[in-house]
This record gives structure tokens, C-alpha cells and sequence, in this order.
């Protein structure tokens, strides 16, 4: 069964700012939906998932982080980093190696702030965008405030919401219903709650998902 021509489809993204995997998944993903001629079907839901709940809000080094939450050495992480690095430029994607990470909590809170207002996969692109390009701080509330703000969100609220504790709830109940429909790591993306998709799929796999979801690209009219 397929939707019906013309009707929309929601996507939902489970995902962290800091996991590269999410990074090129949501580029493939978009570049899956840009592809076709209703693109303006479908509709990005970010959802919050932490990878590291435990992670400290102080900011330390990537290979730090990497090292504390999974084990192994400098070396290990730097070569991973340098063939992500390589994969990511050849999808025409920036990738600096130099990056600081931190606990991710207070991001998804403004996520939920932006999902609220239509724009929670805007904004978190251009967030995760910027700090994977080694262009944007994330964990500085004023650089989080200038995207948002950007991205047509009101700045004064986000940093309302940073000074305060508002959508944590919804952080951790994002969080669960993604393990409980089997998410064991991000990327995660459900298509119109029937068809799951882990990890970053190849754009020809999501093109192919879409298709099962909302049925064949549709012909272009001859006028």
C-alpha cells in the first residue's frame, strides 16, 4: 500500500549533532527528496536522541570525547576522522577534524522549541552544518541564538529556554520512543510510521524508501 497521490508524508530523524553518520545521512536524505518532483510532499521531523547522555557540559576535544565514551586511542579516532573526512568531501560536504564537543541536552531543547514552529530540521541542519564545517560553536547560547534567528525562530526565546529547563521532557520521551521502535544508535529515520530506515542509507536506498511510502516518482506534466 502507498499514500495516495498528492497527500504528505512525514519523516521523522532521530538524530545527534555530533555523529558524523547523521551529518552525510541528512544531506543523503535530502538529496533523496530533492530529487523528486513533489519534494514539497514530504516533511522533516527532527527528533532528539543523545548518544551520550552522560557526556560533560564542559567542552573537550573530539578525540576526548570519542576516547571516553568509546575506548581506544588518538590514533584510532584521528584515522576514523580522516576517512569520514574524505567521504564527506567527496558528497561535497565540510568536514573539519578540529571540533569540541560537549553534552548535547541543551540543543535538542531548542530543537523541540524549533520543531514547535515548523522548523526544527532547518534549524538543526544549520547547526550541525556549522559545526561540522568548524564554523559554529554550538555549545556558545549566542551562536545558538544567531542560527536560530536566522533560521526564523525568535532569538529572545531561545535563550529563555537555554536559561531554563523547558522541553526536557520531550528530549528523554524522543529518546525512548526511538529505542522502542528499535533504534540502537542514530541515524534513525521512520517513513509515515511504516517503514524504519537505520544509519545513513545511500541516496538511490532512500530514493527507493520514498518510493515504497509514496509511491513512483510522479511524470512530469507535458503542458
Amino acid at each position: 500500500m502507498v499514500e495516495q497521490a498528492g497527500s504528505q508524508v512525514v519523516i521523522e530523524v532521530w538524530a545527534d549533532l555530533g555523529c558524523p553518520w547523521c551529518y552525510v545521512g541528512k544531506h543523503r536524505l535530502r538529496a533523496a527528496i530533492a530529487q523528486r518532483p513533489d519534494a514539497d510532499r514530504f516533511t522533516i521531523v527532527m527528533r532528539s536522541f543523545e548518544l551520550d547522555p552522560e557526556a560533560p557540559h564542559e567542552l573537550e576535544r573530539n578525540e576526548e570525547s570519542f576516547i571516553r565514551a568509546h575506548g581506544g586511542t588518538a590514533a584510532d579516532v584521528l584515522r576514523a576522522e580522516r576517512q569520514m573526512q574524505a567521504m564527506a568531501r567527496r558528497e561535497g560536504l565540510k568536514y573539519s577534524l578540529d571540533r569540541l564537543n560537549a553534552n548535547t541536552f541543551d540543543l535538542h531543547r531548542v530543537v523541540q522549541y524549533a520543531n514547535d514552529q515548523g522548523r526544527g530540521f532547518q534549524f538543526f541542519s544549520d547547526v550541525q552544518d556549522g559545526f561540522f564545517a568548524g564554523t559554529l560553536n554550538p555549545f556558545d547560547p549566542e551562536a545558538l541564538a544567531g542560527v536560530a534567528e536566522s533560521a526564523g525562530l525568535d532569538a529572545r526565546r531561545v535563550r529563555e529556554i537555554l536559561a531554563s529547563n523547558e522541553y526536557a521532557d520531550r528530549v528523554r520521551a524522543d529518546r525512548r520512543e526511538g529505542l522502542e521502535l528499535g533504534a540502537t544508535g542514530v541515524p534513525f529515520v521512520v517513513l509515515d510510521r511504516r517503514v524504519a530506515a537505520p544509519g545513513a542509507q545511500k541516496v538511490a536506498v532512500y530514493a527507493q524508501l520514498l518510493e515504497q511510502v509514496a509511491g513512483p516518482v510522479p511524470s512530469e506534466r507535458v503542458s
